[in-house]
């Protein structure tokens, strides 16, 4: 396209004029446009996929696998006792089940972060809660740790040392299950639930009903013994 100008009264007027060619149709700028539109919604869908994408893998964390660890040991008699431990890290859990010499199986959970541990002896009809202490921490912490070198854990009973624990049952303070959080909920959900107290002993009046006796890989073996406090 050519422009030419002529002359009017006051002033020079531009005006378009051919040179004798054909006249370019409005339509041939429509696919060159349509492409770049085109382009651009392509990218823009391109980049809302890689955010939801990126979205979705970051609140879909990996989930951890369970990890089993087992100990074998012998208690004061001599006879063994056969525990396992399942790890739950992604929820800083460890259940220990703790087999008697009568064949008999008790489970202690501890809620590392909710700083509980919950007894379900398996000679009782109940559940019994305690706040974790600073050795709880370490013990329970020597299986989380170790539980990513090895599975298998041979205490030797010469070297291992033993403690005894004694826990007073407050036997008017009973628990709502519902109100415990789900590890304990799905626990004790046949159980009621109880407080107890760590104390130095029952004393002459008061008779110990039963003993769980749990051990750590770092060669410590709790005896923890419960007795009923009067209400």
């Amino acid at each position: 396209m050519v422009r030419c100008w002529k002359r009017s009264e006051n002033c020079l007027e531009e005006e378009e004029c051919t040179d004798g060619g054909p006249e370019e149709s409005p339509l041939f700028h429509f696919p060159h446009k349509a492409f770049w539109v085109s382009l651009s919604a392509c990218l823009l869908l391109a980049i809302l996929a890689l955010g939801l994408t990126g979205h979705f893998g970051r609140s879909q964390p990996h989930t951890q696998p369970l990890q089993t660890v087992r100990f074998t040991v012998s208690d004061q008699t001599g006879a063994l006792i056969n525990q396992s431990a399942v790890v739950d890290q992604q929820n800083d859990l460890v259940t220990f089940s703790v087999t008697s010499s009568l064949n008999q199986t008790s489970t202690v959970l501890f809620d590392i972060k909710h700083s509980l541990i919950c007894y379900k002896p398996v000679s009782q009809e109940s559940c019994f809660l305690r706040k974790m202490e600073q050795s709880d921490y370490k013990n329970v912490n020597s299986v989380l740790h170790e539980s990513a070198r090895k599975s298998q854990f041979q205490l030797s009973g010469n070297e291992t040392q033993r403690q005894m624990e004694f826990l007073g049952v407050l036997a008017a303070s009973q628990v709502n299950v519902s109100s415990l959080e789900e590890p304990l909920q799905a626990l004790c959900q046949d159980r009621s639930v109880h407080w107890t107290r760590r104390t130095e002993g029952p004393g002459k009046q008061r008779l110990v009903y039963f003993c769980i006796d749990i051990c750590f890989p770092s060669n410590i073996c709790v005896s923890v013994c419960f007795y009923y406090l009067p209400e």
